[in-house]
C-alpha cells in the first residue's frame, strides 16, 4: 500500500562517528528515554579521540641570499617565497580549523643541512601523526627526500608548479608513505592529505562493538590499530526484549512508514520492532564507547526467532554517520569506517554477483544507508520490504540514482594489508520480482576490468562519487597494496 510522506523530520546528531551516553546502572529497565535528538557527542561525553598532529616545514633559502648570489634557479627570480609562505599559512590555518587537527609549521624555513638535521631530530622525538613539507627551491629538494627517508613518518609534500623537474617528482611520486602534490598552489590537495592523516589517527583511536555469539574480549586490527570489542549476541536479545515502545521509538517508526515510497510486506508491528532495533544498537554503541558496530544477525532470524532483522536500525546508524557492518564482517566494517572518515559518505555493503550478458556488476543486501550523499544530504527513496532470506520483519529497499558515479572498495586487514578498489556508474536497481536476491540491489558498470567476472571480493562497500584515485592515494600514504 502506498504511504503518504510526512512533514515531520527526524533530527539526528551530526558527527563523523556519533555516540551518545547510555544508562550505567544495570538494574535500571531499558526504556531508552536517554536519547536526545540533535545532541552531539561533544555536548554529551566530550571528544574521545586524541587530536591528529602534523609537523611541517617550508624548505628554501632566504630570498635575500639568492639576490646577493645573483642566480635563483627554479622557481626563478620573480618568485616571492616569503610572501607565498605567508599565503599558504593562512590557508593551512583554515584547514587546521576545519579538520579539527593540529598542523605545526616551523616559522623559519629549512635552509641548510643543519636545519634539516634539527628538524629530523625534533620529529623523531615528538612522533607526530604525519608531516607536511613544502619546498620553494629546486636545489633544496634533497632536504625533503632526506627528511622523508630518515623519519619514516607519512608525509604530504607540496611543490607548486615550476619548482621541481621530472626526476625530482619521480623520486617520491610512487613512494609508499608519501603523498606528493606537484600542482599550482594546490592547497585543496593538501587538505585531502591532512584528512588522510586525520583518518589514520582516528582509525587507531576507534573501537568497533562486535555483536556475536562468543566470549567477551578485545582485539586490535593490525596496521590500522582499531580495537574490536566482542559484545555477546545474547545481550542484544535481552536489551531488545527490554526495549519499550517509547515516544521516541514510535516517532522513528512513523518516519520509516511515512518516508517510504511504498510498504509491501511489513505490518505496523514489524516497523515498530525495526525502530526498536535502532535504539538497542545505539545503546550498545554508547555503553561500549564505540565508534562503529558490526553484528552477526542472521542466527537470530531463523526459527526459533530471537529478534527481528536489525536492517532498518543499520540504515539509520549509517545515515547518522555511524558505520554498521552486517554479518560481523570486519573488513567491510573497516572499509565503511575509512570511507566515512575520508569522504563523509556511508557505504552500501553487499553480496557480489554479475550479469554476464550485460557485463554489469550486480550487488545486493537487505540494508543500506538512505543518505548516500552524506549525513547532511537528501535521502534516497526507499520501499519497506520483508527480509529476503528470512521472509519476515522490515528492511529497506533503497533505490539508488541511475547515472550516479560510485566507488567500490574493500579493505583486507592483516599484517600486509590490501584494498580492493573499483569505480563505475549505477545503471539501475532491478525490480523485485522478477529479480531474486536481497532487497536493496544495484546494477552498475566497472571501469577497471574488461570482464566484470574479474571483480574481486565479497561484501565490498559501494559509495557515491568516483573517489577511486583518492583511495589509492590513501593506500600509498599508508603502504596498503591496491588490488584490482
Amino acid at each position: 500500500m502506498k504511504q503518504a510522506r510526512s512533514g515531520e523530520t527526524f533530527d539526528i546528531s551530526r558527527r563523523r562517528f556519533l555516540r551518545t551516553v547510555g544508562l550505567t546502572a544495570a538494574s535500571v529497565p531499558l526504556t531508552y528515554t536517554w536519547l536526545t535528538e540533535g545532541l552531539s557527542l561533544a555536548e554529551t561525553t566530550g571528544e574521545k579521540e586524541g587530536t591528529a598532529t602534523v609537523r611541517g616545514a617550508f624548505v628554501y633559502p632566504p630570498s635575500e641570499s639568492l639576490r646577493k648570489a645573483g642566480y635563483y634557479s627554479w622557481p626563478g627570480s620573480t618568485f616571492d617565497a616569503e610572501k607565498r609562505q605567508q599565503q599558504y599559512m593562512e590557508r593551512l590555518r583554515m584547514i587546521e580549523r576545519d579538520l579539527g587537527m593540529r598542523i605545526s609549521m616551523d616559522t623559519t624555513p629549512l635552509d641548510t643541512e643543519a636545519d634539516a638535521t634539527r628538524f629530523i631530530n625534533d620529529v623523531q622525538a615528538s612522533k607526530p601523526d604525519g608531516l607536511l613539507l613544502i619546498p620553494f627551491k629546486k636545489g633544496h629538494w634533497p632536504h625533503v627526500v632526506r627528511i622523508v627517508e630518515e623519519t619514516k613518518i607519512p608525509a604530504v609534500v607540496l611543490a607548486t608548479l615550476g619548482i621541481l623537474l621530472v626526476d625530482h617528482i619521480n623520486q617520491l611520486h610512487r613512494t609508499p608513505g608519501v603523498y606528493l602534490i606537484n600542482s599550482l598552489d594546490n592547497l585543496d590537495a593538501v587538505a585531502y592529505g591532512m584528512r588522510m592523516i586525520r583518518t589514520a589517527r582516528r582509525m587507531k583511536d576507534s573501537r568497533i562493538a562486535n555483536i556475536v555469539t562468543g566470549k567477551p574480549g578485545e582485539t586490535t586490527v593490525p596496521h590500522l590499530g582499531t580495537r574490536v570489542k566482542v559484545v555477546p549476541h545474547a545481550r542484544f536479545v535481552d536489551q531488545f526484549n527490554s526495549c519499550a515502545a517509547t515516544d521516541a521509538v514510535k516517532k522513528l517508526a512513523r518516519e520509516y512508514l511515512h518516508n517510504a515510497q511504498n510498504v509491501v510486506e511489513p505490518s505496523e508491528a514489524d516497523i515498530l520492532d525495526a525502530a526498536r532495533t535502532y535504539f538497542v544498537l545505539k545503546q550498545i554503541i554508547a555503553d561500549e564507547n564505540a565508534d562503529a558496530m558490526m553484528m552477526d544477525c542472521l542466527p537470530g532470524l531463523a526459527k526459533p526467532r530471537k529478534h527481528p532483522p536489525p536492517c532498518m536500525g543499520f540504515m539509520t546508524l549509517r545515515d547518522e554517520g555511524i558505520p554498521a557492518g552486517c554479518q560481523a564482517d570486519l573488513n567491510a566494517t573497516l572499509t565503511m569506517m575509512l570511507v566515512q572518515q575520508l569522504f563523509d559518505k556511508p557505504g552500501f555493503q553487499q553480496n557480489a554477483s554479475m550479469d554476464t550478458e550485460k557485463n554489469h556488476y550486480f550487488g545486493a543486501h537487505c540494508t543500506s544507508p538512505s543518505k548516500m550523499n552524506g549525513v547532511d544530504g537528501p535521502a534516497e527513496p526507499y520501499v519497506l520490504r520483508s527480509h529476503a532470506e528470512a521472509g519476515w520483519g522490515c528492511v529497506p529497499r533503497v533505490l539508488f540514482t541511475p547515472g550516479q558515479e560510485v566507488t567500490m572498495a574493500l579493505y583486507l586487514s592483516g599484517k600486509s594489508p590490501q584494498m580492493i578498489v573499483y569505480s563505475g556508474e549505477i545503471v539501475c536497481c532491478p525490480p523485485i520480482p522478477p529479480t531474486g536476491g536481497c532487497r536493496t540491489n544495484i546494477e552498475m558498470t566497472i571501469n577497471e576490468v574488461d570482464d566484470v567476472c574479474d571483480v574481486k571480493g565479497m561484501h565490498q562497500a559501494i559509495f557515491y562519487g568516483n573517489r577511486a584515485e583518492d583511495l589509492r592515494k590513501f593506500c600509498q600514504l599508508y603502504d596498503i597494496k591496491v588490488v584490482v
